[in-house]
């Protein structure tokens, strides 16, 4: 750390060290990717996921075996192709650190224009790198007295939310001098990321060569049990298309939700994405449909392998057309003015 950036205490004695400025920390938090596609860094990363007990949550004795003797004998060379599939080979990343990384980058000029040099603003992924333990000794080396963390999930769940938030509470233990923390709750319903939705439907629908006969806007599966144990998710997924629906203008015949990623034997929520629109090609006769996921804040493997093909593909086989995928937010300016609103309400009172 530059010189200038530490003082010593005016009333402390010679001897003591000198110690950073005081300023806020804003932690992004995202949910992960393998360092490479290959089997190793695959292997790694899944074995961290799959071991959480938020988003596995079966008995450890019972769970573990399975998961080590099979299931990561296999998944690292599937999942290690589909991410082969939508590698940034350029910068030797995903998708998703590439894009987490512009976001935060977008989110820091626009604190820097109303804070200036008071925030630091950085990223983290709740599984692989960089991880948040790391990011908070990071933060709290450079004087950040606290910390406002963002999970980028707008809906809140147990296996996403809840998660990133234990990982950062986890690392805050690891502290001698634990920063100040805040949380930042789910945004499912903030008129600015409502109206970031509508905008990128707008331009889809737009461009497309005739428009959509129904968007189909598919979320994150989680199975049906976490809803009965009083997970609000399913909830605000469903709050979410219909402020979207009527800030569109449209009938509710035009919409409709799904959900993805259905993994393991349970039940999931319903209407799972890949059956549905093949029932809608299939059985309403839809030749034109636009999908759009409002769940990821950013392009991943879950939009750009599984519903760019996987969902595409199902559709496309039950007789559809046109299938048109409408882009996560990513790095948009109605995103990240929609990220800075709601990072400059949670900062009140510590920064104003």
């Amino acid at each position: 750390m530059p010189d200038d950036a530490r003082t010593r205490a005016r009333h402390a004695p010679a001897d003591h060290p000198p110690v950073p400025r005081a300023k806020t920390g804003v932690l992004l938090a995202n949910l992960g990717t393998p360092d490479h596609y290959s089997y190793w860094p695959m292997r790694r990363y899944l074995n961290e996921f799959l071991s959480d007990r938020r988003v596995i949550d079966y008995a450890p004795w019972k769970w573990q075996p399975l998961l080590q003797l099979i299931i990561l004998s296999k998944r690292p060379f599937t999942s290690g192709a589909a991410y082969k599939s939508i590698w940034n080979e350029e910068k030797g990343e995903s998708p998703l650190m590439t894009i987490t990384r512009d976001q935060t980058a977008g989110l820091a000029q626009s604190l820097h224009t109303r804070y200036g040099d008071q925030v630091m603003v950085d990223f983290c992924m709740r599984y692989g790198n960089p991880s948040t333990r790391s990011k908070v000794r990071a933060m709290v080396e450079a004087g950040c007295r606290r910390i406002l963390f963002f999970p980028l999930y707008p809906h809140y769940a147990g296996a996403t939310s809840a998660t990133a938030n234990d990982q950062f509470f986890r690392a805050l233990m690891a502290e001698t001098w634990q920063p100040v923390a805040r949380v930042v709750e789910p945004y499912f319903d903030h008129p600015l990321y409502i109206e970031a939705l509508a905008q990128s439907v707008e331009r889809a629908y737009a461009q497309a060569p005739a428009r959509p006969e129904i968007l189909v806007v598919s979320y994150h599966g989680m199975p049906q049990r976490y809803l009965m144990q009083g997970d609000p998710y399913h909830c605000q997924c469903q709050k979410t298309t219909r402020l979207l629906r009527e800030r569109l203008g449209w009938a509710e015949t035009e919409i409709t939700t799904t959900f993805q990623s259905v993994f393991g034997p349970e039940e999931w929520l319903r209407p799972y994405t890949v059956e549905e629109v093949a029932r809608l090609a299939r059985e309403e006769g839809k030749k034109r449909i636009a999908v759009i996921a409002p769940a990821f804040s950013a392009d991943c493997i879950e939009t750009l392998e599984e519903i760019n093909e996987e969902i595409r593909h199902s559709f496309e086989a039950a007789g559809g057309e046109a299938f048109t995928y409408i882009p996560c937010l990513n790095d948009d300016p109605a995103h990240i003015a929609a990220l800075s609103a709601i990072v400059e309400t949670n900062l009140r009172g510590w920064l104003d």
